[in-house]
C-alpha cells in the first residue's frame, strides 16, 4: 500500500502570514510510518521526495510512483535510504543489503524496484538524477565526520557525512546524520542559508516526552514548528534552518539542488535574526 502527498512551494511573503496550522500543513511531515505502508511526500522544492517505510516481516516493494512520471521511481532519480529503527533488508538492482539502525544506502538511477524486508523503519530521500552511479552501503564507520560547536554554546555536535562527495559520487543528493552531545540542544546555530538547494530535516532520538523547536523562515522573519520523534520538515532554499530541543537529540539532513558542495552556505549572524 502506498500513500502519496504533494507539497507545493511557498513564497516567503506567504509564509509570513501563516498561522501554526498552516505552517504545519505546508512543511511538517508527521506521519511517515505505518506498518506495511509506503508513505511518500512529493515536494516541489527541488523535486525532493521524502518517504517512510515500516516493515514487519512481510516485504514491501517501492516501484512506480505516479507523481514521478516514470514506470519506476528510479528511472530518472537516485535515492538515499536510512534505517532509523530495527534491522532490515533492502534489495534492488540484483543486490540485497542488510541495514542496521544508523546505516544508509545509496541507490543510483536505473536501480529498479526496491524491496524492503525485516522488522525496521526506513527513511527515504529521492532527488532527480541525470546518470546512473554505483550503489553503496554506508555505515557510520565509513562516513566522513566533522566535530562542531561547544559545550558553552550548547551546540557540541558531530556531523556524519554519509552520502557526500568525500564518501561517494552522486548526481545531486547529499545526506548525513548529526548527533548532539549530552547537554547540547542547538543544531545549525549560527543559522545559515543555501539558496541553491533545499533541505529536509528528519528528527530522531527525541524522547517521547520531549520536543524539538525547528526554526525556519527568513532571517528577519523567523517562524517555528514544534516536532516530535521521527517527524520530518521541509526547509525551502530561502529559509534558515535551525533547531533547539528540550533534550539532546539527533537528526538526518538531506539536500538536493544545484550544488553538492556542503560548504556552499551563507552564514547568518545571530544578532541579525528576528
Amino acid at each position: 500500500m502506498m500513500k502519496t502527498d504533494t507539497r507545493h512551494p511557498a513564497h516567503p511573503d506567504l509564509v509570513k502570514r501563516m498561522d501554526t496550522t498552516q505552517l504545519r500543513e505546508h512543511f511538517l511531515i508527521d506521519d511517515l510510518f505505518s506498518a506495511g505502508v509506503i508513505r511518500l511526500v512529493y515536494s516541489h522544492h527541488d523535486r525532493m521526495i521524502v518517504g517512510g517505510v515500516e516493515t514487519e516481516r512481510a516485504e514491501v516493494v517501492l516501484d512506480k510512483v505516479a507523481e514521478a512520471g516514470t514506470e519506476s521511481l528510479l528511472d530518472r532519480r537516485e535515492i538515499g535510504i536510512a534505517c532509523v529503527h530495527g534491522k532490515g533488508t533492502v534489495a534492488a538492482g540484483g543486490e540485497s543489503y542488510m541495514l542496521g539502525d544508523g546505516d544508509m544506502l545509496y541507490l543510483g538511477q536505473g536501480a529498479g524496484a526496491i524491496t524492503f524486508g525485516g522488522e525496521a523503519r526506513f527513511y527515504l530521500i529521492s532527488t532527480p538524477a541525470h546518470r546512473p552511479l554505483p550503489a553503496k552501503h554506508i555505515r557510520i564507520s565509513d562516513a566522513a565526520s566533522v566535530d562542531l560547536g561547544s559545550k558553552e554554546g550548547c551546540n557540541e555536535r558531530t556531523i556524519y557525512q554519509f552520502i557526500h562527495p568525500d564518501v561517494l559520487e552522486t548526481c545531486q543528493l547529499v545526506m548525513g546524520f548529526t548527533k548532539l552531545a549530552p547537554g547540547s540542544i542547538w543544531n545549525t546555530m549560527p543559522a545559515h542559508l543555501h539558496d541553491r538547494r533545499s533541505e529536509v530535516y528528519f528528527y530522531r532520538d527525541v524522547p517521547e516526552d520531549q520536543r524539538v523547536f525547528h526554526f525556519m523562515g527568513e532571517a528577519q522573519e523567523t517562524r517555528h514548528v514544534v516536532m516530535a520523534n521521527h517527524q520530518a520538515v521541509i526547509s525551502p532554499s530561502w529559509s534558515i534552518h535551525s533547531g533547539a530541543g528540550t533534550a539532546n537529540y539527533s537528526f538526518i539532513w538531506a539536500m538536493g539542488g544545484d550544488n553538492i558542495d556542503y560548504t556552499d552556505v551563507e552564514m547568518v549572524e545571530i544578532g541579525s535574526m528576528k
